[in-house]
């Protein structure tokens, strides 16, 4: 289970960078970088730039790199889809939000009282947020080396895996309905919430013949693979192992 959101309080200086340091094996001497990495909005007490957007986008961009890289190195014969596909499913909110409660980040998360009982989408989205900012942090303070060995050591082991590498739930999905049905799925958004910088969606795929299921996202592609992954598993198309690589 994932550890609870529950630090509405500093912890002190070295306490922090102890606790940082025995994640990303990198030692910080810009707190105020790693606070912000910490820190969600709903706790930044209204001072411009002292929550983690920022550095989220930027994170997002030095994972990508860094595990676009790992997964090419790591299968020389594969095609490109094959590559995209790991590349996909290591660099998710889920593969984040695994990651960070694995090693505990989700006890570092400054939020606000009304953020420490997330559950669901949002509660992925949030950790998976944070770990991104932290790589940022890494990556500015220290470097690209630095985030590379922070991202190797949980990503490494990850990468090889052979269920990294499972079909797209959508192609899977449309394959397997022109089989059984002859007509392809219809994917429909039921609802778009949250704020523009934050948005979840939820989708409905249809098949005729077929009962129809709903999936969400952060994004409509994301919300249509948790629907299709949905419809797999439910026709025992894919096992339920498969659903949470």
């Amino acid at each position: 289970m994932a550890a609870t959101l529950n630090r509405s309080h500093k912890l002190d200086d070295q306490a922090l960078v102890a606790a940082v340091e025995a994640i990303t094996g990198f030692v910080f001497t810009d707190l105020d970088l790693l606070r912000r990495a910490l820190t969600h909005a709903s706790a930044r007490g209204g001072a411009d730039g002292a929550d983690y957007q920022r550095l989220e986008f930027l994170g997002d961009r030095v994972l990508g790199l860094v595990v676009a890289q790992l997964v090419f190195e790591a299968n020389p014969t594969a095609p490109e889809g094959e590559l995209s596909l790991r590349h996909n499913a290591l660099v998710n909110a889920e593969a984040l939000a695994e990651v960070a409660d694995e090693v505990g980040l989700s006890e570092l998360i400054l939020a606000g009282s009304e953020l420490r009982t997330l559950t669901g989408r949002k509660r992925v989205n949030l950790r998976a947020d944070v770990m991104e900012a932290l790589i940022a942090a890494v990556y500015l303070e220290g470097g690209l080396e630095q985030a590379r060995g922070f991202i190797l050591r949980y990503w490494d082991n990850r990468s090889k895996a052979p269920s990294a590498a499972r079909r797209d739930a959508k192609t899977e999905l449309q394959e397997w309905a022109h089989q059984r049905v002859k007509h392809a799925p219809v994917y429909v958004v039921v609802s778009r919430d949250g704020p523009d910088h934050d948005p979840v969606f939820q989708v409905e795929v249809r098949i005729d013949g077929i009962e129809p299921a709903a999936g969400a996202g952060r994004s409509k592609r994301e919300a249509e693979q948790v629907a299709a992954t949905a419809v797999l598993v439910r026709e025992g198309v894919w096992h339920k192992e498969m659903e949470t690589r």
